[in-house]
């Protein structure tokens, strides 16, 4: 993922916004799914690679939730993760086409919708619920029917993760100079292993030159700032 449009919201949400960056975390860490952060005037969001695409995808529209509208105040921690969510839910699950879908009896059709919207299966089944569009009792007999399936982790039909372009282009630039990751982790004074983790799996070629490179990152260049 890369720099994404400028995003304005009128009640308060930031203005003069000239995009922000998405980046991944390779990091297995179970308690975070994803954050962002403001710098100055610029938005950041950092994703969990381990999860599916759908899922990560669903985590960067939560946290440009946040970026929107928590910037200046937020309420209570719950009640933010829940405007979050709902952001999200709307942003990604735009009521007006899913209503004219009309009622849902049968899986085959979450996921055939599910895969039109590029979401998981259970965000899909949520909201069709949220929306009235499956009883409670479908709702609950879905859900027991994805989890019997193992789509509570794993998706069916999933969708190939979104890669940014602009960093696609820096590397095939590095190539063309025959040059890869080694010179990225170089001038950034970053393992090499972690430059392939930050990008996404866009690189596959980044194999660490030495055993320590696993672990101990190049030393940068300090001088005095007067």
């Amino acid at each position: 993922m890369g720099p994404w449009q400028p995003v304005h919201q009128e009640h308060g949400a930031p203005s003069g916004v000239e995009g922000g960056g998405v980046f991944s975390l390779g990091e297995d860490g179970k308690e975070v799914d994803a954050f962002s952060v403001w710098r100055g005037e610029k938005p950041y969001v950092f994703l969990i690679s381990q999860k599916s695409a759908e899922r990560s995808r669903f985590d960067a529209a939560h946290e440009l939730g946040h970026l929107v509208l928590h910037k200046h105040a937020a309420p209570n921690g719950l009640e933010a993760e829940k405007q979050a969510n709902e952001f999200a839910a709307a942003f990604l699950m735009p009521e007006g086409p899913l209503r004219a879908v009309g009622r849902i009896t049968g899986l085959p059709k979450v996921v055939e919708l599910k895969r039109a919207w590029s979401v998981s299966v259970a965000a899909m089944t949520y909201r069709l619920h949220e929306l009235g569009l499956v009883s409670k009792w479908t709702y609950q007999q879905l859900f027991m029917e994805i989890s019997r399936r193992g789509w509570r982790t794993d998706e069916p039909m999933q969708m190939c993760r979104e890669q940014s372009q602009v960093w696609k282009k820096v590397l095939d630039n590095l190539r063309q100079d025959g040059a890869g990751v080694d010179r990225l982790s170089s001038n950034l004074s970053v393992p090499e292993s972690e430059v392939v983790k930050l990008l996404f799996g866009l690189v596959t070629m980044g194999v660490p030159s030495t055993p320590n490179a696993l672990t101990t990152p190049r030393r940068g260049n300090l001088r005095l700032v007067k």
